[in-house]
């Protein structure tokens, strides 16, 4: 089965069980999709939504998040960890927002980029599921699945990100993106499976027969 064929399958297949997928992080505006994703570094999205509706409660907005110290933010968000980092580039991020862009988040990544604390990742999660603009996210998850459906060869995120988006269409990839996170925590997790039991991993590679070892983000 060559790499066109698998990517059809893939997606066949991701249809199929995946139809109407929800956001993961709960949010109100493209502010609070913003702050939810960079408390989700190194965190579960379950914990970060258990934490969120008490700060959003407080600031659901640059101009509201500002009002609030440092020191506060912390204690909210303590339990997602990196707490001094994050409160720092939330409060640091929501000051240049009211400053430099009217209390408004910026559509274009490379703008996102810019703000303290927000990656590439994060900034192409926020102008996908905020603004609806094309992006191919990848987090462990998409990184771990792509190398056992051979559509990477591992070597980086960014690697990968660019691989999967010569697989399959632009007007697909925010929805890949949820679908293939759902199935990496559902059906090929990074401690099961090893590219041998899901359905996917067996229909695209029915006679492996040794664990598949993928690169680490």
């Amino acid at each position: 089965m060559n790499k066109i064929q698998r990517t059809s399958l893939i997606t066949d297949i991701l249809n199929d069980y995946y139809k109407n997928l929800p956001v993961p992080l709960d949010h109100t505006n493209s502010f609070t999709l913003l702050i939810a994703v960079l408390l989700s570094a190194q965190c579960t999205d379950e914990r970060v939504n258990k934490v969120t509706p008490l700060l959003f409660s407080k600031a659901n907005s640059p101009v509201k998040m500002i009002k609030l110290t440092e020191k506060y933010i912390y204690n909210i968000i303590r339990p997602c960890g990196l707490g001094p980092q994050k409160s720092k580039a939330i409060l640091g991020l929501s000051n240049i927002l009211v400053k430099n862009y009217n209390g408004r988040v910026p559509e274009a990544l490379d703008e996102l980029e810019k703000l303290p604390g927000v990656g590439h990742k994060t900034a192409s999660v926020v102008v996908n599921q905020a603004f609806g603009i094309p992006a191919f996210p990848v987090d462990t998850h998409i990184h771990r699945l792509s190398q056992r459906w051979g559509l990477t060869n591992g070597k980086s995120v960014l690697q990968t990100e660019k691989d999967l988006k010569k697989c399959f269409p632009e007007n697909s990839w925010g929805r890949l993106h949820l679908q293939m996170i759902y199935w990496g925590r559902e059906h090929c997790t990074a401690r099961d499976c090893w590219g041998l039991d899901c359905k996917i991993c067996k229909t695209c590679y029915p006679n492996r027969k040794k664990k598949f070892l993928h690169k680490k983000p």
